[in-house]
């Protein structure tokens, strides 16, 4: 059921009007950037601490995150934002959060890395060689980042989660941590695939997803973590699952729960 519903989503996204105000914060600005492995031009949307600016000499750890729509403003979310602003402020949060606008259309095409017999897809190669090969090395030179794996985490939901999954076992070398959302690992089973034939896997991973978003998100999140357990000791607490009771595919499920995965990943 929650199939039908998540691409009936993906695919009236472009054909939303907002009327309502920002509610974007003042910390955070947009810039826009060429892609030439997606043969387009991204508008990136990026979150500096509070302080950023009277702290002349101080580097921060790094978030990349998807669908950068949802996460800052309710004007351009399509059911409601994330308020990362908001929730990092309040934290006042030592860490930059870069956020990468989806390609309307092209969406399910950059975050999905195998193609899907109904659904196509599997471009997430060339969606993650430009955020590892053009928009990190541009985030490193114009902003006070700390550059390390450790100090870069990837982070998304439902598609974003699946591709933010796909990152750490094509490029562990850049992304350190990673927030896995309501991922839709059901989208092909070359994932699980993949994961068995990867000989290490370091990265640190907090998993989320509601029970009520469909039958199988929670036995699919259980079923990674078994792989990943084969890979490394459970005793290093490198993965953390919550499963909120209740919860739902949406907004709120990953909104009410970012501060929490953050947290537990450290920056």
């Amino acid at each position: 059921m929650i199939r039908g519903f998540f691409f009936f989503i993906l695919l009236s996204l472009t054909s939303i009007v907002f009327s309502q105000e920002s509610t974007a914060s003042k910390n955070v600005s947009t810039f826009t950037i060429e892609a030439p492995q997606l043969k387009t031009t991204k508008k990136i949307w990026i979150y500096l601490p509070e302080n950023y600016s009277s702290t002349a000499k101080k580097k921060y750890s790094v978030i990349y995150m998807h669908d950068a729509q949802n996460l800052f403003d309710k004007k351009t979310s399509y059911s409601g934002e994330w308020n990362v602003d908001e929730k990092l402020d309040s934290l006042k949060a030592q860490v930059i959060v870069v956020g990468i606008e989806h390609g309307n259309d092209k969406r399910i095409d950059e975050l999905t890395p195998f193609k899907n017999e109904k659904y196509g897809g599997g471009n997430a190669n060339n969606y993650l060689d430009f955020i590892v090969k053009t928009l990190k090395p541009y985030i490193d030179k114009n902003y006070r980042t700390k550059t390390k794996a450790k100090n870069t985490i990837i982070m998304g939901s439902s598609l974003g989660g699946l591709v933010s999954y796909y990152a750490i076992l094509k490029y562990p070398e850049t992304f350190g941590k990673a927030g896995i959302f309501s991922p839709s690992f059901w989208f092909s089973n070359d994932i699980y695939t993949l994961t068995e034939q990867t000989p290490k896997i370091k990265t640190k991973i907090y998993f989320l997803c509601g029970d009520k978003e469909s039958d199988d998100m929670v036995n699919d999140i259980k079923k990674m973590e078994r792989l990943l357990d084969k890979k490394r000791c459970y005793c290093l607490h490198l993965n953390k699952t919550k499963i909120v009771k209740g919860g739902e595919h949406n907004e709120k499920l990953w909104r009410d729960n970012f501060v929490n995965a953050v947290l537990w990943l450290g920056y």
